[in-house]
């Protein structure tokens, strides 16, 4: 003989739920501190960039000062009276005129270091202070976006509780109507056979009394089979109505319970990934891979035989990669970010059924609700393509803020053949305070646009 199934009782049920539910919030919490400590550590890193810059621009500075020094000496030396006959054999000596191109290099050098220090200190320290303001504001307004993300996410787990403690209520209810009907028909049928035994126990008498007596048993008889038959019958009744309430709570929960899953899906598989790519990294790769090719581009036309160790950050510079780094944070913090188990359904007393039940009289019901979610969908699937294709507008203008080639400093570079001081232009186009202005101006609203359609429509 088989021991009954076990079943579980609501605190354990509900124990189970609150378990994964902590585990759940315990993630987010997580998630949160995670994207703070990466934000913290990109402030830290275009600190230290911006401090590395100005050190170097100092001593690119003090470099060319010194350059200056050397050359005007010897430049000085050879402009003395003692020196005219050198001087004019300098036309056919082709020592002196390597002697000559050699100061004006010299020159050409010092020249070259001044620009530089200049574009270090004009062009990428800026560079940097930008990034490092857009990367501070874009992840606050990220972990506004984020964090609402999580609200309506623990609201949706908070409705599934509620859900699943009405189909509980409902369907222990429904157990109880059960056995209460179960017991007026045992009572039922004990009164009938009681009352048919006592038929067959009766004595004779003189017609008179006897049939008195059958009269007045008879009477009492179908008195209380009335009584137990009206008991009966609202036991019933009572029955029938908790029962229909029972499989509308059952049809409730599993429908709250598809629906929580499939966003719990939604918001670890897509919601973290697009927080992460559209908000927190926005521009933030892009603006550093231009702020260092500008480094670059300073670097190799200062000193062509300087490539084998520019050809190391070069290579560094062009695997900047977002979603690589996504990818690769995901995988280092793997327990925070990786989906929790799908929510089961959790059968109540023995309740098996883990389907709709389109069963009378729920089945019109159903269909009714099922044709208005259907209406309800078609029309958000429009709204929200119309919402995608102006949010895809809107995050691709970003991008061609942030991604305009702008880093090549080779024009800073080219000089007259005069020895005359060439002060740098250092990216006027880029740097100019009217072009700041602007490009800010355009970028920020661009991004508060953006931002702003993201929590309107929670995408």
């Amino acid at each position: 003989m088989t021991s009954p199934a076990k079943f579980k009782k609501d605190k354990e049920i509900i124990a189970e739920y609150d378990t994964q539910v902590k585990e759940i919030r315990a993630q987010l919490t997580e998630q949160m501190k995670c994207l703070d400590q990466q934000c913290e550590l990109r402030v830290q890193l275009l600190q230290d960039l911006q401090d590395f810059f100005r050190k170097k621009a100092e001593i690119e500075m003090d470099y060319s000062r010194n350059l200056e020094k050397l050359a005007e000496r010897f430049l000085a030396k050879t402009c003395s009276t003692k020196d005219q006959q050198f001087k004019k054999d300098q036309n056919v000596l082709s020592p002196v005129n390597c002697w000559n191109l050699l100061l004006n290099q010299v020159k050409r050098e010092s020249r070259d270091h001044t620009t530089l220090s200049d574009i270090y200190l004009n062009n990428i320290i800026p560079r940097f202070v930008q990034v490092s303001e857009d990367s501070g504001r874009l992840f606050k307004k990220s972990k506004e976006v984020g964090q609402q993300l999580q609200d309506d996410l623990m609201k949706v787990l908070n409705e599934l509780y509620s859900v699943m403690k009405t189909y509980h209520m409902y369907n222990a209810d429904s157990i109880s109507a059960q056995s209460k009907l179960k017991e007026a028909e045992k009572q039922e049928e004990k009164q009938i056979g009681k009352s048919v035994k006592q038929e067959d126990r009766q004595t004779p008498r003189s017609p008179d009394s006897t049939a008195n007596v059958r009269i007045e048993e008879k009477h009492v008889r179908r008195s209380s089979v009335k009584k137990i038959e009206k008991m009966k019958e609202k036991r019933q009744a009572k029955y029938t109505e908790n029962k229909l309430k029972a499989i509308k709570a059952r049809n409730e929960y599993l429908l709250a319970l598809e629906a929580t899953n499939a966003s719990v899906f939604k918001y670890y598989i897509h919601d973290l990934s697009d927080l992460i790519d559209q908000c927190c990294d926005l521009g933030y790769h892009a603006s550093l891979n231009r702020a260092l090719r500008t480094f670059l581009s300073a670097e190799l036309n200062l000193e062509q035989s300087k490539h084998e160790g520019l050809d190391a950050i070069e290579n560094a510079v062009e695997n900047l990669d977002a979603t690589s780094d996504k990818q690769r944070l995901m995988e280092m913090y793997n327990n925070v970010f990786c989906p929790p188990m799908k929510f089961e359904f959790q059968p109540h007393m023995g309740d098996m059924a883990s389907q709709l039940c389109a069963q009378q009289p729920v089945q019109s019901e159903l269909l009714q609700r099922c044709q208005q979610l259907q209406s309800r969908l078609s029309t958000l699937k429009i709204e929200n393509e119309e919402v995608k294709k102006t949010m895809e507008a809107t995050l691709q203008t970003i991008q061609d803020i942030v991604t305009v080639e702008d880093f090549d400093v080779s024009d800073c570079f080219q000089y007259s053949n005069s020895m005359e001081s060439v002060k740098s232009t250092v990216s006027e186009t880029f740097m100019s305070k009217p072009s700041i202005a602007k490009r800010r101006a355009n970028q920020q609203e661009t991004e508060q646009f953006y931002f702003t359609v993201r929590e309107c429509y929670g995408f």
